[in-house]
């Protein structure tokens, strides 16, 4: 059974999860939005995903793009945790695993290192 959560606040669970970057991460950012969906319609599979350049690929010639997104599939995410721990833990790790792409980081080394 999947676990029921408005929102709200699952809304606030990524908000807790982007707390978890520290402070120079955060300011490094650049040109990305988060937003949350119910699901990813070519995948429904996805727990999360990063379209975008990320900041190791950007070069001199980049501007004028529009923002980077990571999308955070809220539906998915519920239908496999059972408490709220598990949705807050998952929704942490689906946050900071995509953020690592927006920073160059691939899927295998996310693995690796339990963010994946």
């Amino acid at each position: 059974m999947p676990f029921a959560m408005n929102d709200k606040d699952f809304e606030i669970l990524v908000g807790e999860a982007l707390d978890l970057l520290p402070e120079e991460l955060m300011n490094a950012m650049d040109n990305v939005v988060i937003m949350i969906e119910p699901f990813n319609p070519e995948d429904r599979n996805l727990l999360g995903l990063y379209h975008g350049v990320a900041l190791t690929q950007r070069t001199t010639e980049y501007a004028g793009y529009l923002p980077d997104t990571i999308e955070i599939y809220r539906d998915i995410i519920l239908s496999i945790c059972h408490t709220a721990e598990e949705v807050r833990q998952q929704v942490a790790i689906t946050v900071l695993h995509e953020i690592g792409h927006h920073f160059g980081i691939d899927d295998q080394w996310l693995h690796e290192h339990g963010w994946g």
